[in-house]
């Protein structure tokens, strides 16, 4: 099920390098029927959001905001939606561009949009643009969005592959300008949803495919799922190895809090779910790449089972198949054991399991 036809069609182009979006978004503004181009910049020190909006004939508008948060769900909230709906009104223009603040992820103006029932504004294609030369490097790094001054507010400790390996799995179209390598470019076609277009050298995708509207939320939204059970497709090519560990056993705690480097380090990306004795009823997100992870709570597992599933993406020439073999024996070791399963009582009922600062307090676990 695709968006709704009505609304002005609207490209967000996302990414993590100022250049390659600004050509992405400067070809969207030549080749779209008279398409209207909104630019954000969040300035993070300042605490301000800076807006441009221009079309074939010039710039129209230059504003700056002062944000209370300087960070992108509140420019969102505040400035980003409410200027798509604007520019949408005025009827001027087919087409609109949306080039977002820097590092900042389009699936939060697609959910806006999208809980808001809008009719005004329909999300035609996300467009993920990034650096080709560095490709490797952006999406198996360990370096951090803020030690790059690519972070989007004083608090984000986000890691540059962790953001960019995110963008690219919710794009329908991955635009990579300059030279990549092969390698690099099946760990994009990889890690990007079924079906995505995979543009290298900064090719442009045919206006006929944009026009038409690529983005299909549905889809979209279970490729990115935390808790998506479906099977994967193969990888691009050999140069590409994927681990998808699954289960239905919970992880110890313990061991988890003890082997998580094991896990989660290393040049590779990995997301998915798990879940916990001392919470059973709550489903655990798993995100993570460059030797980075982050940890969080989802929403309750409800009626459906509970999984513990972790699918780790990677480069052959990066992580060879010892260390791919210590990162599965890590996951087996964690599970729990079947004398394990069988344990009920005061073992799981404990005051605290390690996992509080991530989780949350256990008393108020589901």
């Amino acid at each position: 099920m695709r968006q709704p036809t009505w609304g002005t069609p609207t490209y967000l182009v996302t990414g993590v390098d100022e250049l390659a979006m600004a050509a992405s978004t400067l070809g969207l503004q030549w080749d779209l029927p008279k398409a209207v181009v909104v630019t954000h910049r969040i300035d993070v020190e300042a605490q301000q959001l800076h807006r441009t909006i221009s079309d074939v004939t010039g710039v129209l508008e230059r504003e700056t905001i002062d944000l209370a948060h300087a960070c992108v769900s509140c420019a969102i909230r505040e400035d980003i939606v409410p200027t798509l709906r604007r520019l949408a009104d005025i009827g001027r223009w087919t087409s609109i561009v949306a080039h977002l603040p820097l590092s900042a992820e389009a699936l939060q103006v697609c959910r806006v949009l999208g809980l808001d029932g809008d009719t005004d504004v329909r999300v035609a294609a996300v467009i993920t643009a990034l650096d080709g030369p560095s490709l490797v490097e952006t999406l198996t790094g360990d370096a951090l969005l803020a030690e790059l001054g690519r972070h989007s507010s004083r608090e984000d400790r986000r890691g540059l592959a962790e953001t960019a390996g995110a963008l690219v799995e919710y794009a329908d179209v991955v635009t990579v300008h300059g030279d990549a390598t092969g390698e690099a470019l099946d760990l994009v076609r990889t890690l990007a949803r079924p079906g995505a277009d995979v543009v290298p050298d900064g090719s442009s995708v045919p206006v006929d495919r944009l026009v038409s509207g690529l983005h299909d939320h549905r889809a979209t939204e279970e490729w990115i799922d935390e808790t998506r059970s479906a099977p994967l497709p193969p990888t691009a090519s050999a140069a590409v190895w994927c681990l998808d560990l699954r289960s239905d056993r919970p992880f110890h705690p313990d061991r988890l809090h003890d082997r998580l480097e094991e896990l989660g380090a290393g040049p590779h990306r990995s997301r998915g779910c798990f879940w916990l004795p001392t919470r059973a009823g709550q489903a655990c997100g798993w995100d993570g790449a460059g030797g980075q992870v982050s940890i969080g709570s989802l929403a309750p597992w409800g009626r459906r089972p509970a999984q513990t599933r972790l699918v780790v993406t990677g480069l052959t020439s990066l992580t060879n198949a010892a260390e791919r073999d210590a990162i599965r024996a890590a996951f087996e070791d964690c599970l729990l054991t079947d004398a394990e399963l069988g344990t009920t009582g005061p073992t799981w009922n404990r005051p605290a399991d390690g996992f509080e600062p991530w989780l949350g307090d256990l008393r108020f676990a589901a």
